[in-house]
């Protein structure tokens, strides 16, 4: 079976030091094992995308020579097929409409004694399984009980095994919003499939969705991929880097050094620095990139793809 990897960014800013760690480790990982590497474009979340940010991210992949091996997908024009999801999905009774506002739920939450973290899941209490009582429906949920409640089993090829007892800790989560966006969680779910996605290499804090994507994978049929997620670059105050706490826009301009960074936090090895530093200052400086590309994809199978390079031997 041919591996397929893909990265997936929103396009709400330029790719930054973070971003990049889950690009490279995700076309390592497909070229490490000889598959196909796909650029998704997560721009479901259409007022805090741009075409303008989505050309930054494309210019600075290829300057970095992490090219895809198709055009690049767009949510925003995938929504007959998340729309052909929730139907099945409701016709198998596994989703209901809810008519709770946020302000609501917290009030519910705070009325039972139930506490969040600042930036914890607020589980949602189930306050319309039972119907609307005449309230328009603003939002729709999938039922987390409606099968049984089995928490949700899996193998991170980093993290190692996980659980997590999806209705207890997240509740019945959405599936489309109030303003009539899809959610994160049904979007990546859809697309992996009809993309043909086998593993998903992404950053760490995308781990805590993993059970609810399986959830919606058994609902639907559809295959499970398997996942690795990478460490997390942080920022200054100990949070995780992102465009929300100000990360830098990834500076493309010396390719060989920006992978190199992103590089060693995955762990792997620089190149030989002598080789390196001959090719950097000869009259082809492409050059010195492949060879790096070539040199980290070799540290990714030794370090990631044992199983193969067992069979290769």
């Amino acid at each position: 079976m041919t591996v397929i990897g893909r990265f997936a960014p929103s396009p709400t800013g330029p790719l930054h030091a973070g971003s990049l760690v889950a690009a490279l480790a995700s076309w390592l990982d497909a070229r490490a094992r000889r598959g196909r590497w796909l650029v998704r474009i997560e721009d479901v979340d259409t007022p805090r995308c741009s075409a303008q940010a989505e050309a930054q991210i494309l210019q600075q992949l290829a300057a970095l020579a992490l090219q895809p091996d198709e055009p690049p997908e767009r949510q925003s024009s995938r929504s007959a097929l998340y729309e052909a999801a929730l139907q099945r999905l409701t016709d198998a009774g596994l989703v209901y409409p809810c008519a709770c506002t946020r302000k609501e739920i917290e009030g519910a939450l705070r009325a039972a004694g139930v506490l969040h973290e600042r930036h914890g899941e607020r589980v949602y209490p189930g306050t319309c399984r039972a119907g609307l009582q005449g309230r328009p429906a603003r939002a729709w949920r999938f039922h987390t009980e409606a099968r049984g409640t089995p928490a949700i089993e899996w193998q991170d090829r980093r993290l190692g095994a996980q659980q997590q007892d999806v209705a207890r800790e997240v509740g019945d989560f959405v599936l489309q919003r109030a303003d009539g966006l899809w959610a994160y969680q049904l979007a990546v779910v859809v697309d992996d499939a009809a993309q043909g996605v086998t593993d998903v290499v992404r950053g760490e804090d995308l781990a805590d969705n993993t059970a609810r994507q399986i959830l919606l994978q058994r609902a639907l049929g559809l295959p499970t991929p398997t996942y690795l997620h990478t460490p997390l670059v942080l920022a200054a105050d100990g949070q995780k880097l992102s465009k929300q706490n100000g990360a830098a826009a990834l500076d493309t301009s010396q390719p060989v050094a920006a992978l190199a960074q992103a590089a060693r936090h995955l762990g792997l090895p620089d190149p030989p620095g002598s080789a390196l530093a001959v090719r950097a200052s000869a009259s082809t400086p492409g050059a010195s990139l492949s060879d790096a590309l070539i040199w980290w994809t070799a540290a990714w199978e030794d370090r990631w793809c044992p199983t193969r390079r067992s069979t290769l031997a």
